[in-house]
């Protein structure tokens, strides 16, 4: 016997949180999908390390530094033509939201886009607390007078937070500084995910090193990491 309905996916786009470990605010908007997606893509990364030895025989062995967060790529399909007073453009504007930081993250002065959530029915692996690391659109039919009424949107949602600040199985409890050694394909947010479990904290390590752009880290530079503790003191103050 079949049912006579089917769960609907949907975005949530929610407040980003206050502070460091913090859960994310109330929502913002959400988006309930015309159209369930056709695929989904989940990725997810690890990252070795191997330390060349002049005296082996055979390549080193490699060491686990930690895994990336999961990354979730999916097409969103939006159309209007059966609504001739309506534009496919209110949805997009919503996914817009995504990717620009909130008046409230702007009044406590910290900027951040809103935490971003796709859920679908009981589905668990694709289903998480993100933000939004890539948006693109694809007009493709326009009433008469150029309102769009059909648009592709393709977007990737980035994991922000899987464990408890200091709690992740590479940081151990963050109590103190450390330094990290930048190696190619390093990144503020990878890093702050590994140290607190939350990659939206990436300024926190921005600002202790003097960083105006997070993307122009160079290999090899010595980064300080503030622990938990610093991190709580510049919070307070």
């Amino acid at each position: 016997m079949f049912r006579s309905s089917r769960a609907r996916a949907q975005l949530t786009l929610k407040e980003p949180p206050a502070s460091v470990g913090a859960k994310p605010g109330g929502t913002i908007a959400r988006l309930d999908l015309q159209f369930n997606p056709n695929s989904l893509e989940l990725r997810k990364t690890t990252e070795w390390r191997r330390t060349p030895s002049r005296m082996a025989g055979q390549s080193a062995l490699p060491e686990f530094v930690g895994s990336g967060p999961r990354t979730l790529s999916l097409e969103v399909f939006l159309d209007a033509t059966a609504r001739h007073d309506d534009s496919v453009e209110q949805a997009v504007e919503k996914l817009m939201k995504a990717c620009v930081p909130t008046p409230a993250s702007l009044d406590r002065k910290k900027p951040a886009s809103p935490w971003v959530r796709f859920e679908w029915g009981t589905a668990r692996t694709t289903s998480f607390d993100g933000v939004l690391s890539s948006l693109s659109v694809s007009y493709t039919l326009f009433d008469v007078d150029g309102k769009p009424l059909r648009a592709t949107c393709r977007l990737s949602i980035e994991e922000a937070s899987v464990d408890p600040p200091g709690q992740n199985p590479t940081s151990g409890a963050r109590t103190a500084r450390s330094t990290h050694t930048v190696v190619a394909g390093d990144s503020l947010a990878l890093l702050a995910w590994r140290e607190y479990g939350d990659a939206t904290a990436w300024r926190v390590i921005a600002e202790a090193n003097g960083i105006d752009d997070p993307m122009a880290l160079v290999p090899g530079a010595e980064l300080v990491v503030p622990g938990l503790r610093d991190t709580d003191g510049e919070e307070e103050r």
